[in-house]
Parts: structure tokens; C-alpha cells; sequence
């Protein structure tokens, strides 16, 4: 099968697998607006994909939605269990995926009590189950983690998962003690890459951690060598973030009303694709970062905030867009 990782720019960049964010409604709003060069889906149970009934079955396969506008796209499962990976990693291929990601990083407690996410990191032999049981769906593997668990473990973390010779390996700057309360440290990231090097590795290695924006991604890929950068929590409210000029590193600057009209849309991808099975209070997480940098942006953001259904919001937005046509 077609190794895409291969044909991606140096350097590349990607959208984060973030829960209940870059689902499938935003990440089409997201490959309209400005795609990125590799997106991943939200991270998915793989235990819940194999042993769940029916109704929990489709709710997760909503997770598993996309558009052929977002490729190249990989999925991303957690699980700790060698057999269950090879399912999920199977049912991605049979799906159209075009990569697995295994989430090796997650620092939710839920998680770990199941040996999954960074608990993974106090597993090393297991880490490396994981990969071969994903590489038998014949697409490339890759896989999202952190330095360390309570420390910074690179040195020994870094060259086990090398040894599973995965497609790429996404590391996010912080410890899993660390969460996000300090700052992503970058220089580890140049360290990542020398400690591929020494390996003789061909393993991609994708910087993670306080990313601003796309200039601030291709510094930091310049400055540590590493060939692809990771961008997260830049995207929210901002479907645009990765809409840049690669020669002249300038994107777009939305007005309110360019605002109101992205999330307009972004309501109506949600209701078509997920509000059988998606709560609809995870759109409100949006609402902030959609409806701010304005005066009376509070204002309609509160209104925004005591809707219960897409259409309400609908409604709301199609009454204050005329309020702001010039930003």
C-alpha cells in the first residue's frame, strides 16, 4: 500500500487529534477553509470498536467519518490491546484510511487505568505490540506521545518505539506530568531528532507544543530539524489557521462577519453529520473562540451559550450577522 508520508512536503504540517473538536463536522470546515497537509480523526476506542453492541458500535464509528477533501487522513485509535489494535487497524484500511495513528500520549486518568494513552510510556514491550499488531492492516503506522511519563524519558522512551519502526512519530514537548502547565520545550524536539539519527532511523519525527500559527510552526521546524510540526490548540475558532501563503507566510484575517459566517457553517455540518449521536453542547466549546475580538461579541456569545440545538444557533446567527457585515 501507498505510503503517503513519503510524498508530504518538508516541512509538513498537521492538524492535532483533539477530543471533541476536530470531529468530522469541523474538520470538513477545516479542509474548506484551509487543509492542512495530514489530518488525523479524533482518538477512538479501539476496546469500544470490538466489544461495545450496536448502538455504542456507531456512535464511535461517527468518529470514523470523513470527507475524501481531507486527505491524506489517518485515524487514530488507543487501546492496550495487541488483538483489538489489529481489528481497528484492519476496519481503518477496509474504511479508505489512508495511515493509523496509535495515541500514546492521552494523559486522561479514564485512559490510563486501561493501560492505554501515556501509560504506555511505563510500557515499552507493549508500545511496541501495539505497532506490529497495527502494521497488518498494510497502511503506515505512526504513532502521538510525550517525552516522559513523570520525567523526561526521551533518551530510553524515544529509541524503543524506533526499534517498531513506525511511519512517524508525533511528540508532544511536556511530560505526562507536565500536561500542558508549562512550556512545551522545543529543544528536545532537536534532541528527538539527532536520537533518530543515531539510530539510523527513517522514522518522521513531528513536533508538538504551543504552536502559534503556521510561521511559528516553520521556525520551529527550522530551528530543530524535525520534519513535520504538529498544531492544536491554534484551531479553534480559526478554521483558516492552516490557509497561508507558503511563499510569502501570510494568512487570512477574518472579520466578524467572516466569523459568523465560518460558524454558521460549522453548525450545519454538525447537525448533517453528527447530532444523531453527537451531545450538541460540544459545539458550545466553539462559541469562545468563534465570537470574540469584537464589541458585542459577549453579547451574542451569551445568547450563543443558552441555545440547545443547531438551529437555534442558526437562528441567532442569521439575526446579529447583519450587525457586523464590516468586522
Amino acid at each position: 500500500m501507498k505510503n503517503f508520508w513519503a510524498e508530504l512536503p518538508r516541512p509538513f504540517f498537521v492538524l492535532a487529534p483533539l477530543e471533541d473538536v476536530t470531529d468530522a463536522a469541523f474538520r470538513r470546515l477545516i479542509a474548506h477553509y484551509g487543509k492542512p497537509d495530514l489530518m488525523y480523526t479524533e482518538f477512538t476506542s479501539a476496546d469500544g470498536l470490538v466489544l461495545a453492541d450496536e448502538i455504542g458500535k456507531k456512535k464511535l464509528r461517527k468518529k470514523l467519518i470523513y470527507d475524501e477533501s481531507e486527505r491524506p487522513i489517518v485515524a487514530q485509535f488507543f487501546t492496550s490491546v495487541p488483538d483489538h489494535m489489529e481489528e481497528v487497524a484492519q476496519l481503518a484500511a477496509a474504511l479508505g484510511f489512508d495511515g493509523v495513528d496509535i495515541n500514546m500520549g492521552c494523559p486522561d486518568r479514564a485512559v490510563e487505568k486501561s493501560g492505554c494513552g501515556a501509560a504506555l510510556i511505563k510500557n515499552p514491550s507493549l508500545a511496541r505490540e501495539l505497532i506490529r499488531a497495527a502494521k497488518t492492516s498494510g497502511l503506515p503506522v505512526s504513532l502521538k506521545t510525550r517525552l516522559g511519563y513523570n520525567t523526561d524519558e526521551l533518551e530510553s522512551w524515544l529509541p524503543e518505539l524506533l526499534q517498531g519502526d513506525p511511519a512517524a512519530i508525533a511528540i508532544h514537548a511536556r511530560t505526562r506530568k507536565e500536561m500542558s502547565d508549562v512550556p512545551a520545550r522545543w529543544e528536545r524536539i532537536a534532541r528527538a531528532v539527532k536520537i533518530r539519527d543515531e539510530c539510523d532511523s527513517k522514522t518522521l519525527i513531528i513536533g508538538n507544543g504551543d504552536v502559534r500559527d503556521i510561521p511559528d510552526a516553520r521556525a520551529k521546524a527550522a530551528t530543530t530539524k524535525c520534519d513535520g510540526v504538529m498544531l492544536g490548540r491554534a484551531i479553534f475558532g480559526n478554521p483558516w489557521l492552516f490557509s497561508y501563503s507558503r511563499e510569502l507566510e501570510s494568512g487570512f484575517v477574518p472579520t466578524a462577519a467572516e466569523k459568523i459566517r465560518a460558524l454558521s457553517e460549522h453548525l450545519t455540518l454538525f447537525k448533517e453529520l453528527l447530532s444523531e449521536t453527537t451531545n450538541y453542547a460540544v459545539m458550545k466549546k466553539h462559541f469562545k473562540a468563534y465570537i470574540s475580538g469584537w464589541d458585542g461579541a459577549k453579547e451574542l456569545r451569551g445568547k450563543l451559550m443558552e441555545t440547545e440545538s443547531p438551529a437555534q444557533a442558526q437562528e441567532i446567527l442569521r439575526q446579529s450577522s447583519g450587525l457586523f457585515q464590516d468586522g
